[in-house]
Order: structure tokens, then sequence, then C-alpha cells
């Protein structure tokens, strides 16, 4: 699997999220949020921002999703990713 030019096949991180309070969000108000965590699995022929098992965040609403070799993978473009971590 070869993604071509700015796109980029991520998998997503379910990370749980604690407010200052020491409350855990639930799955539905994660769902909320705009953007989210993932793994970089394999960028596309021109993406230059990420590499291969980098972590990131990017922007969900921007995003596709399509089965690759029987699994889900998420499917977005170099210019939604907001952070490199």
């Amino acid at each position: 699997m070869q993604p071509i030019n700015k796109y980029i096949v991520v998998k997503d991180i379910d990370e749980e999220v604690m407010t200052e309070s020491g409350l855990l969000l639930s799955g539905e108000d994660m769902d909320k949020m705009r953007y989210c965590k993932a793994t970089v699995i394999k960028p596309g022929t021109e993406v230059k921002v990420v590499n291969e098992g980098d972590i990131i965040y990017y922007d969900k609403r921007s995003a596709f999703i399509m089965i690759i070799e029987q699994e889900p993978a998420t499917i977005i473009q170099e210019k939604d990713i907001v952070v490199v971590v």
C-alpha cells in the first residue's frame, strides 16, 4: 500500500481525557472534539512534514475511512495535520 501525493494513512489512538476536576470524558464527549490523535501508518509520496510512526493530531472533519487489507484505516491530507507530537 502506498498513498500518493499529500494523502496519509493513519490509525486513530483511543485516549482517555480527564478534565481538571478529575472526570473522564466519555466517548460521546470525545466525538464532539474537533481534533483526533493518531499514528502515521504510511505517508504519501509528496508528504514532507511527517514520517511513518509519528504521533499527530488532525482535523477529523476532513478525514475519511477506507477498508485496507481487511482493516479500517483513516485517510487524511497533509494540510489537515495540526500538531506533530
